[in-house]
């Protein structure tokens, strides 16, 4: 078995096995005072959360519904929480090339995933900037935003094709493009 299968293997249970997909409907308990950072650092009542294993249990049970919150879901309680952007941080990109070439991303957390039909990358553009802001669909309805050095190594591996007459830049993974925008002139 390759490495890419093994981890496409380890984000398939990983996925299976999500605590956020279960099928909890708690009533609204209230908000607590947490709130997630841009750039991925969880915060309490205003102060970081040094603790890793305790950002990586709360993330476990953190989910995105369809009212645009975030929650900490477990059994008996949901609390919703702030996020300023999106609740992961991708900060390191590998291209794998065995079996077929594949972007592999780590988070902030230093959960793995690979972009394909079911981890989609996205870019979208501030309308008053034009400055980027790409993401990769993570798990659970969740997103990481993919940090502006892993960013620019995307677009070192982007190849240009063309999409409605206009210039596009893109990468593939698992036989998918993703497009990173217009390239202009």
């Amino acid at each position: 078995m390759s490495r890419l299968d093994q981890i496409l293997e380890q984000i398939k249970t990983r996925e299976a096995h999500s605590t956020a997909r279960q099928p909890w409907q708690p009533s609204l308990c209230g908000d607590i005072d947490i709130r997630i950072a841009r750039d991925g650092t969880w915060y309490h009542e205003g102060s970081p959360i040094h603790r890793e294993s305790l950002v990586k249990l709360f993330a476990s049970v953190l989910r995105h519904e369809a009212d645009g919150e975030y929650y900490l879901l477990t059994p008996a309680e949901k609390m919703r929480i702030r996020v300023d952007d999106a609740p992961f941080v991708a900060v390191q990109l590998e291209r794998l090339t065995e079996p077929q070439p594949s972007l592999l991303f780590t988070t902030n957390l230093g959960e793995q995933i690979v972009a394909d039909a079911d981890h989609p990358i996205r870019v979208l553009f501030d309308p008053a900037s034009g400055e980027p802001r790409p993401y990769i669909h993570f798990r659970d309805n969740l997103d990481a935003l993919i940090s502006r050095s892993v960013y620019l190594a995307l677009v070192e591996l982007g190849e240009p094709f063309e999409r409605d007459g206009q210039p596009h830049l893109g990468v593939t993974s698992q036989g998918i493009r993703f497009d990173l925008g217009c390239i202009e002139e």
